[in-house]
């Protein structure tokens, strides 16, 4: 029996740097294809997302579909956009995508709000302040159609966003200011840290009447 005992721990010993070497090999597949954690280092998501909160990236889902209006993505920032070269990756909302004209905006109520295919956009999500201040729409008019093959993104702060609108505001030019679909690294779809804010992030159902242009 004591032999038995000792064979069994010696097995043990044996195949413990294969389990761990399995388990840190799982790790890394589902890193790089599955699942990541990003922080959030800036105040261009706000109130939606605070600065260091922690976020669960979906990085699986956008191999079978591209992404839609609505959603909240990170994605590699083109270098122009970046004031600090280290900072590559972003994260914002999708306002439009290929073939959505996109125009700032309408008067007709208390607040602006961007016009997408037609239809004013109302934005939920859009930022206030502990001083009763709300965020407009845009504080810029522009009037654009996204390329095909690429995304108009903004951050749900639009004054403290160096989004679409933003670069667009510089170089009136809807190629630069727009970012190509195989930059998105995946689908920002949960706040996990801090505990307190634990939220899912879904897409808001203002979104659900926009209508598409042409056929997807």
């Amino acid at each position: 029996m004591i032999e038995e005992q000792t064979a069994k721990r010696g097995s043990f010993w044996r195949e413990l740097p294969i389990l761990l070497g399995v388990a840190v090999l799982v790790a890394v597949l589902v890193r790089a294809f599955v699942l990541q954690t990003f922080y959030i280092p800036s105040q261009s998501m706000e109130n939606t997302l605070q600065v260091n909160d922690r976020v669960l990236v979906n990085k699986l889902v956008y191999h079978f579909r591209e992404p839609r209006r609505g959603e909240i993505i990170v994605f590699e920032s083109p270098p122009s956009w970046r004031s600090d070269p280290t900072e590559k990756d972003w994260v914002k909302r999708v306002i439009g995508v290929g073939g959505d004209r996109i125009v700032c905006c309408d008067s007709s109520g208390p607040r602006k709000r961007l016009i997408v295919n037609g239809h004013p956009l109302d934005e939920p999500y859009l930022y206030s302040g502990p001083d009763g201040y709300l965020d407009e729409a845009s504080s810029e008019e522009f009037d654009i159609t996204v390329p095909e093959g690429r995304l108009w993104v903004m951050g749900d702060h639009r004054s403290d966003s160096g989004d679409s609108r933003a670069q667009y505001t510089v170089t009136r030019d809807v190629e630069a200011s727009t970012i190509p679909v195989d930059s998105v690294i995946g689908r920002a779809f949960v706040v996990f840290w801090p505990v307190g804010r634990a939220t899912v992030l879904s897409v808001p159902d203002s979104f659900a009447p926009v209508p598409d242009l042409a056929p997807r």
